[in-house]
């Protein structure tokens, strides 16, 4: 005698609408273990997007408190946050582990550097949310050297970028560094003494942008999970929120980039 089905069972499923998507793997995406460094205002969507889309282990790393000038772009923060500068890692996994029952996640507050490269194994997919260039070129060479997916993101005021790098088969951050990104790079550590700090001016951000872009990282990472990296996002692709625009820029891989030696 075969089950009753009652009206209604379909939405008990908390990812029935996910597994309409004919090539998504469900099943696989729950398994998935994900590293997110840099919780700011990308970061945060990244999380609430992983979340929501099935992730249940989750890695997040960020050294900042929380403050008042992230409150307008940050869903996870709240105005009590930023009044006792809570750490954003820990403001972060709270909230996120209530969107659903089984997430786990992990926080480290602290600086990427501070993580070992043999750590980074045990990641299906790792995201850089980050808002300075040496760290990551640093998490780029990390993810690359144990051949672990990177998804970049970054934004500036209605523009963003996203770029996917496969390990060792596509062009990485490294391959598009330019003489600007050179000069920042040499300012940042060409001075002597541990106490010399390089300040850069604060970027413009908003928050559909955000929520935009950090869609845009977790929608390829949906890819990579279920065995379709042939459709990722092969170079970089820009988008232009102003002249609501998006464009994909060719990348070469730089055979003389030391990720590729």
């Amino acid at each position: 005698m075969t089950g009753t089905i009652r009206p209604g069972f379909i939405d008990e499923d908390r990812y029935d609408r996910s597994r309409r998507i004919a090539w998504l793997d469900v099943e696989r995406v729950r398994r998935t273990k994900c590293l997110v460094v840099g919780v700011g205002a990308l970061g945060n969507e990244v999380v609430k997007d992983l979340v929501l889309s099935g992730i249940q282990d989750i890695t997040i790393v960020d050294m900042d408190q929380v403050v008042r000038s992230n409150l307008n772009r940050c869903v996870f923060f709240r105005e009590g946050d930023a009044e006792r500068s809570l750490a954003k890692v820990d403001v972060v996994a709270q909230r996120a582990m209530e969107l659903a029952p089984d997430v786990r996640i992990n926080s480290i507050e602290g600086k990427v550097e501070d993580i070992a490269t043999e750590e980074l194994v045990r990641f299906d997919v790792i995201f850089g949310c980050l808002d300075n260039i040496a760290a990551r070129l640093h998490l780029n060479a990390q993810a690359g050297h144990v051949k672990v997916p990177y998804i970049d993101g970054g934004t500036d005021g209605f523009r963003g970028k996203v770029q996917v790098v496969l390990p060792p088969a596509t062009p990485c951050l490294q391959c598009a560094m330019n003489q600007s990104h050179q000069r920042i790079l040499e300012r940042r550590f060409s001075c002597t003494g541990a106490e010399v700090v390089v300040h850069e001016r604060k970027i413009a951000a908003e928050i559909t942008t955000s929520s935009i872009i950090a869609a845009i990282q977790v929608r390829e990472a949906l890819k990579v999970i279920s065995g379709r990296s042939e459709a990722c996002i092969r170079h970089v692709e820009y988008y232009d929120g102003y002249q609501v625009r998006s464009e994909c820029y060719e990348l070469e891989l730089d055979p003389d980039c030391p990720n590729h030696g």
